[in-house]
Formats: C-alpha cells, sequence, structure tokens
C-alpha cells in the first residue's frame, strides 16, 4: 500500500472536517448576530450555538471581529455569487435585481435584519468595512451593464440600499413589482 496516498487522504479529510468546523461556527455566529443581535457574540455563545467549545471558536476565529468578518463575508459571498448570476445572465437584469432585493429582505426577516446588522456595524468596526463594501461594489457593477451614466449607477446603488433599508426597517412591501419599479426610476432620473 502506498503511504504518500494514505497520508494525503487522511490530510484531505482533516481539512475538509476544519472547514466544516469553520462552516458550523460562521453559521452559528449569523444564528447569534439574529437572536441577540452583534451586541451578543462572543465566543462562548458562538460555541454554544455550534455545539463546540470556545477553545475550538478561538482556534478557528481569534477575536471577536474575526468572527464577525467571517459572518459578514460568507453573507457577502452569498449576494456576490446572486449578483453575477444576474450580470450574467440574459435578460432584464433589473428584474433580476428586484426579485433578489424582495426575496433576501422580505422573508425570513430576522436573518435579513442580522445580516443588515452586521453591514452597518461596519461603520463602527474597520475589520468590516472592506467586506462590507462589496454589496455596494457589487450592485454598480450590475448597474454598468445597464447604463453608462456615473450618477445613474450611484442612484440605482442608492436605491438598492434604501429598498432593502426600508423593507426591513419600515415594513415596505417586498413586492419585486414595486422595487422594479423603484430601480428603473432611479436609471432613468
Amino acid at each position: 500500500m502506498d503511504d504518500t496516498a494514505d497520508e494525503s487522504g487522511h490530510i484531505d479529510g482533516r481539512r475538509a472536517r476544519g472547514e466544516r468546523r469553520r462552516a458550523e461556527i460562521i453559521e452559528a455566529t449569523l444564528a447569534v448576530v439574529t437572536r441577540d443581535g452583534a451586541a451578543g457574540v462572543t465566543h462562548r455563545t458562538v460555541a454554544k450555538q455550534a455545539g463546540t467549545t470556545t477553545s475550538l471558536s478561538t482556534y478557528y476565529f481569534a477575536t471577536i471581529d474575526d468572527l464577525l468578518v467571517a459572518a459578514l463575508t460568507s453573507v457577502a459571498d452569498a449576494y456576490t455569487a446572486r449578483i453575477r448570476a444576474i450580470v450574467d445572465a440574459p435578460g432584464d437584469k433589473l428584474t433580476g435585481l428586484a426579485h433578489l432585493i424582495a426575496e433576501s429582505a422580505g422573508p425570513g426577516r430576522e436573518r435579513a435584519l442580522a445580516e443588515r446588522e452586521l453591514a452597518t456595524l461596519a461603520a463602527r468596526r474597520p475589520a468590516l468595512r472592506p467586506v462590507a463594501r462589496r454589496w455596494r461594489e457589487n450592485i454598480a457593477e450590475l448597474a454598468t451593464t445597464l447604463t453608462d451614466d456615473p450618477a445613474a449607477v450611484a442612484a440605482l446603488v442608492a436605491a438598492s440600499d434604501g429598498l432593502c433599508t426600508a423593507i426591513l426597517l419600515d415594513n415596505a412591501p417586498a413586492d419585486p413589482d414595486h422595487i422594479h419599479a423603484v430601480l428603473r426610476r432611479a436609471v432613468r432620473d
């Protein structure tokens, strides 16, 4: 039997377990933010939520900012992939964005509020700022596929952010047709 192949399989297995544990801790961090707000995130609360030990949580994420950055990064990665799919797909990109906003901010309001809280927290925590900017950068990239006008791009980014906030905080309608109309007006005006 080839010892090198056996050792490689063992290393791959350990790596996969480590990635799985890391993902569980990130998901637990999002669950704690959803339940208790960002102020409730400690290594102890996250470890308890993940069903692991505090030492394992601190092994993967040394500081609370590391936990919050990882949680916000996982949210940003998901939105980046979804916006990228809208950019790459044929058809009406504004409709795709309207559906994304309605889906993201509508149902699952608690989780969406937690994601928004993490993004807002970036104003006070410098470690989170680069990740929080990704939503705006992705929307701006999508907007440039619709118009060459920098003012229209900025208006679409602002409208997207404003719609998310309004839906989450003011209980505005999460109706894709309404959102589409607001986005179209932002690009035209």
